[in-house]
Formats: structure tokens, sequence, C-alpha cells
């Protein structure tokens, strides 16, 4: 039987997760609130008040007035309503979302359980979403186009004023997705958010870089009544109606989201981006200065084309890495990366290539 004292693992060694250790303010929050539950906000009030005041908070660092939404649990959910929304508003029988291929795989879990048909278009050489193959992929039962700001294997923002234009050109609903960049974008010059352009939806989960508990994402509409295409009668319960997917939903992440970006926004939030940053120059200046080919790290993560068996033997060391669709090592600075892990991380690598160049001795 397993040994149910045994303790999380920890972040020492963790630079592929796009999660990362909660700040204290949050994990307590967490705590307290880990019984109550948001999906019946007339029995839970406080929470429910709550999750408005995290609504609030999302809405300013998103470029939101007036912001409206609620607490997921993560980007998949957030993504998978943002399509249920645009299917449910589409007025066809066959709609389509159309998406880079940098996108989240989740998007692909929303086409599947909705029955929507996915068109996906290349992306660029610096990884962005190629416009004129966007442009040639909607037509009059595109539902939705999707952009990314902050993607999962090079952190790249794509044109998101420009997909605004595209997605109004066929009256279709632009949705960002921003579960990882959210929080960090604020603080470069990207446009990505609802003051720069027609966003309708966006994914912003604080979990990922604004250090609350998981699960804890976020999904933000510029209007509420977009939120109507996804209620539903609740006639047992205190309330009336539900808009989220999973209903039954545990208080820890809204709360803990609140006690983050209240102890966070904006100033902190603003020094670690740039501690962040700095430790992804560095690591990208060191792996370049070894040999590596590496993808500029626009955003605080890192792609370098390290060989498959050096990958294997660092991950044999404990390191947690994974690659890209293309092979690549990823890796994400997140709040809990250190120089001092990178410094391990690279010394790993050198002893490693070290002892490759060593050649074998011969029997003769």
């Amino acid at each position: 039987m397993r040994d149910m004292q045994s303790e999380p693992q920890a972040f020492d060694r963790v630079l592929s997760s796009m999660c990362t250790d909660p700040h204290p303010a949050a994990r307590d929050a967490a705590e307290r609130f880990l019984a109550t539950n948001p999906g019946d906000p007339g029995t839970y009030p406080t929470v429910a008040t709550l999750e408005d005041d995290a609504i609030e908070q999302l809405g300013e660092i998103a470029g939101l007035d007036d912001p409206a939404g609620y607490i997921t649990s993560g980007g998949t959910e957030a993504n998978i309503q943002a399509v249920r929304i645009a299917r449910e508003r589409a007025g066809t029988r066959t709609p389509n979302v159309v998406m880079p291929e940098s996108g989240h795989f989740s998007f692909r879990k929303a086409a599947d359980l909705l029955g929507v048909e996915l068109r996906v278009v290349p992306t660029d050489d610096d990884h962005r979403t190629a416009l004129e193959a966007v442009r040639a992929s909607v037509d009059d039962d595109t539902a939705a186009v999707i952009g990314v700001a902050g993607t999962t294997e090079y952190g790249r923002v794509d044109p998101i004023p420009e997909l605004g234009e595209i997605a109004r050109s066929v009256d279709a609903l632009l949705h960002v997705d921003a579960a990882w960049g959210g929080f960090v974008l604020p603080f470069t010059d990207y446009d990505w958010q609802f003051a720069h352009a027609p966003v309708d939806t966006m994914t912003i989960d604080p979990h990922k870089m604004g250090q609350a508990a998981v699960p804890s994402g976020g999904l933000l509409v510029r209007s509420p009544d977009l939120l109507d295409a996804l209620a539903v009668d609740t006639p047992y319960l205190e309330s009336t109606a539900q808009a989220t997917l999973t209903g039954t939903r545990s208080g820890a992440g809204v709360a803990s989201a609140v006690a983050a970006m209240d102890e966070l926004w904006p100033d902190g939030y603003r020094r670690q981006y740039v501690r962040s940053q700095n430790n992804a120059d560095w690591l990208a200046d060191a792996l370049e200065k070894r040999g590596y080919e590496v993808a500029d790290p626009t955003l605080p993560l890192v792609a370098a084309d390290v060989p498959r068996s050096t990958f294997d033997a660092l991950r044999a060391k404990g390191w947690r890495i994974s690659r890209t669709g293309t092979g690549e090592l990823r890796i994400v600075c997140m709040p809990h990366v250190t120089r001092e892990m990178l410094a391990s991380f690279v010394g790993d690598l050198d002893r490693l290539e070290v002892r490759a160049s060593v050649p074998v001795a011969s029997d003769d």
C-alpha cells in the first residue's frame, strides 16, 4: 500500500512545467477555502464574492473594463468553453475554428467534444501564426479564430490585432489563449489583450505565472452575454443557472488566485517577469556558447537543439525537461527556476558532453 505520508515532489529540478510553487499567501488561502464550492454561489456567497474579485483583477491585467468570466480548472477548460461559446453563437450547422499549429492540444479536445471542425494553419519562420494562411482558411462557417499569446513551445505571441480583423471580416469570435503568457505580457510591448484588439474571449491562468495554487485557471469574456451560451438551469441549487463546465469546484483555486494577485499585482509580477526573462536570456546565451542552436527567447522560455542522447542523460540525472514537437529541448523559466538551478543544469550538460567526447579505449 502506498505511503500516504509521502511528500510532494520538490521543484528544484523541474524545468519543463508551466505550473510553479504557489506564493505563500496563495497556499494559505487555498487551504482555508478548500471545502467551499463556487459552483453553488447561493450557498457559498463568500467564495462567490471572491470569484467576482478574481475576475475583476484578471480583467485589469488583461485590459478589460467590466469583465465577466469565471475561475476554471485550467487552460483546457477555458479553451473548451471558449470554443463552446463560439459554436453556440455561430449561425451555422457546420462551424469551424481556425488555429495555428502552435495552438494548445486542448483545442483538439474541444473540437472532438463539441463536433466542431478544427482548421490548423502553419506558423511562420518565427513560430507565429501565418496570417495569409488564416485568411485563406476562414469562411462564412468560421465560428472562431484563435491566437496564442505565449505559445507553449517557443513562447511566441501571435499578431493578435490582425487576427481580430480577420475574425471580424467573417463575423467570427476572436479567442486569445494567454494561459501562460497573461501574467508576463503586461510588462512587454506586445499587443495581446482586450485593449489592443477586438478580443472576445481569453484564457489566462493564475496557476501558471500568476503563482496561484493548482487548479486555478481563468476564462474572461468581453461581454457578459457571451456566457449566456453556456448557461444551464440548476433547479436544485440555491442559484438558478450555471455557466461553468465542471459544476462543483473547490474554492481553493478562487481564493488562491485572489490572494496571489493581491500580493503580486503589479509590482511583484513585474519583478518576477524581469527575473525570469533574465534567466531565460542567460540560459540561451550559455547554450549558444556551447554550440547549440537556440530559438530567441522572446518570453521566458528557451528551446534548443540538444541531441536526444544528451536529453535522455539529463533526464536520467533527475532533470524534469521536455521537448518541442520538432524535438528541441524546452525549458520554461518559471518563478521557482533560479539562476543557481540553471547553472547546475548547464554544469551537468557540460559533464555529459565531456564524457561523450572522451574516446573509448581500444581492446587492441
